[in-house]
């Protein structure tokens, strides 16, 4: 990593390969790139089941073409997901060790948590980021919105870098949360070795680089 996370992404693209050809239910638009037909797939019908108060299934019956057969899908419903890549004043990366029930396994990640019904993204970072951590926020900048999985959740993932300011007098973590400062290079071992290995966290930060607000390396 020592070109930084945002060589991850460095594509290579040439020049000679030929556009791929028009699939039957695609629309070549005039750059030579194929787009999916506007009107399919439909949802013919959406249900909400309440799991528990931070959990809905969603179930969607989706027709892909006309006189098919619709098929169902199900999906997970959340409030939406807070990352927060956050700087002290002395350039460390405050961090959240905690039990994950889910993995039944201790992480590590970045601070984090869920922007609350109404809530302005922003003002959930500095809020989760002041209770996680102990740090209140100097500035917040912001990386982007994207999907935390395309597949199965219904949700967005807002992403946010934080430069803090000195850690608030006499704090005491969240019972079960211990919270960890690492370097920049401390974390790329982390990353490397596997202790770090939140997917969108890693997004986070691949954003966060990628605007030139960290160097990882």
């Amino acid at each position: 990593m020592a070109a930084g996370l945002s060589a991850l992404v460095s594509l290579r693209l040439c020049d000679h390969l030929s556009s791929p050809p028009v699939s039957d239910g695609g629309i070549e638009n005039p750059a030579g790139t194929v787009r999916m037909n506007q009107s399919w797939p439909r949802i013919k019908s959406r249900q909400t089941t309440a799991v528990s108060p931070w959990i809905d299934i969603i179930t969607r019956e989706v027709e892909f073409a006309p006189n098919q057969p619709a098929q169902t899908y199900h999906a997970i419903g959340q409030l939406d997901y807070l990352a927060i890549v956050a700087l002290t004043p002395d350039g460390r990366f405050p961090l959240v060790r905690q039990y994950r029930p889910a993995l039944e396994a201790f992480t590590l990640e970045l601070p984090a948590g869920l922007a609350e019904p109404g809530e302005d993204p922003a003002i959930g970072c500095q809020r989760e980021l002041l209770e996680e951590t102990g740090y209140p926020t100097g500035a917040i900048y912001p990386l982007g919105t994207t999907a935390p999985c395309t597949g199965r959740l219904s949700n967005r993932l807002h992403s946010y870098f934080l430069q803090t300011e000195r850690r608030i007098d006499n704090f005491t973590p969240e019972p079960g949360v211990a919270v960890e400062l690492a370097t920049p290079s401390e974390l790329v071992a982390m990353i490397k070795s596997g202790e770090f290995n939140s997917q969108l966290h890693l997004g986070a930060l691949l954003l966060a680089e990628l605007r030139n607000f960290i160097a990882l390396k």
